[in-house]
């Protein structure tokens, strides 16, 4: 196995060089840096990980940790997340907590065990478990949604409120008035953001909020077939649905196929995220795109930044990810006007 001063003769540089190319030194010069991790690639050479972390006092490890790893939300996250850390030279670490505040719990103390550089808590209104384990022990961590008066602690913010109100705008220039929503669990502070959201967007639309229509459910498949058979057994019902997360509005769609409605022609349904397969339902998915991609960037930004200039007084606390409403044919005009 080639070692670190194979690397040093085949690049022509120093030990001291390579380390410090491995490490990602700025001292290192740009053309140099290409000569050494040519020579890595050359031989095969794989640096040792744990003597960096020694020598350094960083892991160039960062921790993820998803609320559920079977909302094909969150692996999609977490391949947009790996896809940038790996980028700039860090390893992940992920844990999904399943909604369970014990999991959480263990899930923060395997971080601080590996002894990651910062964790991204990505648990949308779950994280309470964890602050005390992380931001105390001086570990970065960046939370969706939470703001924490820490220096150490920094902050995604979700513009749900642009996605919903184009989602409304939308359904009202259809015709729609009967507009019913299903919220995720009032546990988790993002669904009640966007219940918030969705009714601040009908009272600006002129449009009648009728609180039988808000129906709290969890974000699950289960979760949208519970909440519509509750829409089903009302005297009165919906022309139009809008869900908290797309897997709800799935669930929706298969509740509606079981009844025999026609999704468009006798109910439009919209979801929240735009996960990889919406465009692939039947009828493609209308939804309001979260992006994964952006909001793995911000997050390791966020951790970024504490890890490798944490004295910084003007570092960026706040990152803001926006959404946007993706019509497909999920939504059309009501087949009578209420």
């Amino acid at each position: 196995m080639p070692d670190i001063r194979a690397v040093a003769a085949l690049a022509k540089v120093s030990i001291a060089t390579v380390s410090r190319t491995i490490n990602s030194s700025p001292l290192v010069s740009e053309r140099l840096n290409k000569r050494v991790w040519q020579a890595i690639k050359q031989l095969n050479y794989l640096p040792n990980t744990h003597a960096r972390t020694l020598v350094s006092g960083r892991s160039r490890l960062l921790g993820i940790i998803v609320e559920n790893i079977t909302n094909p939300f969150f692996p999609e996250l977490i391949q947009s997340f790996e896809e940038v850390a790996v980028a700039r030279g860090y390893e992940i670490l992920v844990s999904s907590t399943n909604s369970d505040p014990a999991v959480l719990a263990a899930c923060a103390r395997r971080m601080l065990e590996r002894k990651v550089d910062g964790v991204a808590v990505m648990t949308f209104g779950e994280e309470e478990p964890v602050l005390d384990q992380l931001v105390h022990r001086g570990v970065p961590i960046v939370l969706a949604e939470f703001k924490l008066d820490d220096p150490k602690a920094s902050t995604i913010l979700l513009d749900y409120s642009t996605g919903i109100h184009e989602a409304v705008r939308h359904l009202a220039g259809l015709g729609h008035r009967a507009i019913a929503f299903l919220a995720g669990p009032h546990k988790l502070h993002s669904a009640i953001t966007r219940e918030n959201d969705f009714r601040a967007a009908m009272q600006l639309a002129g449009l009648p909020i009728q609180k039988k229509w808000i129906i709290e459910c969890d974000h699950m498949l289960k979760g949208g077939g519970d909440g519509y058979e509750q829409l089903r057994r009302q005297p009165t019902r919906p022309t139009a649905i809008i869900c908290s997360n797309d897997m709800t509005a799935i669930g929706v769609l298969r509740a509606a196929y079981m009844e025999g409605m026609r999704v468009p022609q006798d109910l439009s349904v919209i979801g929240l995220d735009d996960i990889s397969f919406a465009e692939y339902t039947l009828p493609p998915l209308t939804t309001i795109r979260l992006s994964r991609t952006d909001l793995a960037r911000a997050a390791f930004e966020a951790l970024r930044t504490q890890a490798e200039d944490p004295g910084n007084p003007k570092m960026q606390r706040e990152f803001l990810v926006s959404t946007r409403l993706v019509v497909r044919s999920s939504t059309a005009a009501p087949a009578v006007k209420p």
